[in-house]
Formats: structure tokens, C-alpha cells, sequence
């Protein structure tokens, strides 16, 4: 197998460099999931989501977190492949290594945590991209389209559905264009209002079903067809992921609670040994102060899983 030759040091410092990068943002995304904790209606939690997918610094961040992942798992795979490489025969005698045992599991852990990022991507990252289908939600504002109400009022008036109305009016509008040019045109209207009736069954079921947030700004649990149907008759409307209500039913089902308490402890041993790993790699560990580090570092990956926990914890308990 032919690699590209660099130095073993220069790949431990991109992986160190990466690493403490994905360290600072499991931080920021352990404090960012706490608001689902909020009794608000998923308010907050909402309002931040919407934020991040929305904003486009944040959508080049995105891009950036993404290959950071990529590289970091790269650069620990390739390093992993030439030590492996330079050392073909394993050593005939056992003896007392110093190595930290959380260093002979760092490549088993990522694996797993990888494994992980793979299921958590489709639960909701490609919920957002389209891949994968999901819940969704709109904001009412966008679905005040003044024709669909006007029309919806004037079936109102003659005490029918807007649906039946639309009917009727086919019936009677083909019939008069039966023999005219505009036959074609006026089916196409037909069709755009059909489509328009869909949009405001949907608001009603929303409105009957109570899917409407406390502060009357967003329905909510839009299914999948549901959402096509609305980008397809009111693109304006850009149905997003419902990533609030999501968690909660995600978190209702003991089997992925126990799957992702499994993962933050899988994850607590890897970045128990990545965070004093990475200030060795990069040379700002002595010894005066190798146990703070080492302290700091056990503090750090408590925090950070413990706050990942809690929010599995305390969504199951209904809380």
C-alpha cells in the first residue's frame, strides 16, 4: 500500500488540531441541546434551529464542521495504517507499556463514534437535506395567501367545503371552455386552486389537531407530503424540520435512549484521552502541569457527555 509520505509528527498535529476544534463544538452543541430541556413549547429550541439552518455564515460553518470530521477521521485512519505498516510484526514478549489504555482504544471508540454520527445524521441532519423524511413545521405568516382565504370565504358563503366549491366550479368552467381556447388555461387555474384547497386542509388539520405553537407562530408535525405539498403550491413557505418535536419522540423509545447513553460513554473514554493527548501532541504539556491538564480533561469530557445524558435522561422521564 502506498501512502503519501509525511512526517508521523505532522499528521498527529492535524489530528490534534482537528480533534480540539470537534472538542469546542460538542461544548456548544451539548449547550445548544439544554433548550430542549425549556417548557416553552420548543420555542427556543425552534427559534435556535431555524437560526442554523438558515443563516449562511452558518451554512458555511456547516460545510467546515463537515470536513473537519472527514479529515480528522483521514488523518487518525491514515496514521493508525503506518504505524501499523512500520511495525508488521507484533513484538514476541508482552510487556508493561506506559501508554495511556485509553490510547489502545482511541481508533475502536472513533469507529463506534462514527458508527453513531451515521445513525444521528439520518435521524436528523438529512431530515434537513431532504434525504431522509421526518417532521416539519411552517410558519403560519408564510400561508397567508390572500386568494386561497378569498376563495375559501366565498365557498363559506354558499355553505360548501372549498373543495366541493372547487368542483363545481370546474364543472361549470370546462363546460363553458368546452369549445374555447382558454379550455387549456382554465384547467391549469383549476388545478393551482385544487392545490391551494390542500394547502388549507392542512392548515385546518393543524388548527383541529392542536399542532399550533403556544405563541400562535408556527404548525407544526407536518408529515412529509404534507410538506411537499405546501413547497409545491406556496414555495414561499419553506417548511423546515420540526427538530424540537423530533427529539422528543426520538427520546420516548427506550432503544435509542440506551443506544445514545452507550455512545456519550464511548465518547466520554475517547475524549478522556483526546484532550491531554492533543496539548502533548502540540507540545503545551510539561510536567508542572500535566495533571491540571489531565484533571481539566476528565472535567471537560464529564461535562460535556453528563449534558448530552441529561437531555436523553430527562426527555425519556417526560420531563
Amino acid at each position: 500500500m502506498n501512502l503519501p509520505k509525511i512526517h508521523s509528527i505532522s499528521k498527529k498535529i492535524c489530528v490534534a488540531l482537528l480533534g480540539g476544534f470537534l472538542l469546542i463544538f460538542l461544548l456548544f452543541h451539548a449547550s445548544a441541546n439544554l433548550l430542549v430541556l425549556r417548557h416553552d413549547d420548543g420555542a427556543w429550541y425552534s427559534a435556535f434551529c431555524h437560526f442554523m439552518g438558515t443563516n449562511y455564515i452558518v451554512k458555511v460553518f456547516e460545510i467546515v464542521l463537515l470536513g473537519f470530521i472527514a479529515l480528522h477521521i483521514c488523518f487518525t485512519a491514515w496514521l493508525w495504517i503506518t504505524n501499523r505498516l512500520a511495525r508488521p510484526v507484533r513484538y514476541h514478549k508482552d510487556g508493561k507499556s506506559k501508554t495511556h489504555p485509553g490510547s489502545k482504544l482511541m481508533m475502536w471508540t472513533g469507529i463506534l463514534i462514527f458508527s453513531f454520527l451515521v445513525m444521528h445524521f439520518c435521524q436528523f441532519y438529512f431530515v434537513k437535506l431532504g434525504w431522509v423524511k421526518g417532521e416539519y413545521m411552517v410558519k403560519t405568516e408564510k400561508l397567508q395567501d390572500p386568494e386561497m382565504m378569498q376563495w375559501a370565504e366565498l365557498a363559506n358563503q354558499m355553505d360548501q367545503s372549498l373543495d366541493e366549491f372547487i368542483n363545481d366550479l370546474e364543472a361549470r368552467a370546462l363546460t363553458y371552455t368546452d369549445e374555447n381556447s382558454d379550455a387549456e388555461e382554465t384547467q391549469a387555474y383549476i388545478d393551482r386552486l385544487r392545490g391551494k384547497s390542500e394547502v388549507l386542509n392542512i392548515i385546518t388539520r393543524a388548527y383541529d389537531e392542536d399542532n399550533i405553537s403556544e405563541d400562535g407562530k408556527w404548525i407544526r408535525h407536518l408529515t412529509y407530503e404534507e410538506r411537499k405539498v405546501l413547497r409545491d403550491v406556496l414555495p414561499e413557505s419553506d417548511p423546515e424540520p420540526d427538530f424540537y418535536y423530533m427529539v422528543r419522540q426520538l427520546f420516548h423509545n427506550p432503544i435509542m435512549v440506551i443506544l445514545y447513553l452507550i455512545t456519550f460513554v464511548v465518547l466520554f473514554i475517547h475524549m478522556r484521552h483526546a484532550f491531554p493527548s492533543a496539548f502533548q501532541t502540540l507540545g503545551l504539556n510539561n510536567y508542572k502541569y500535566a495533571k491540571a491538564i489531565d484533571i481539566l480533561g476528565q472535567i471537560y469530557a464529564w461535562v460535556v457527555c453528563l449534558m448530552f445524558a441529561a437531555v436523553v435522561i430527562l426527555v425519556y422521564l417526560g420531563l
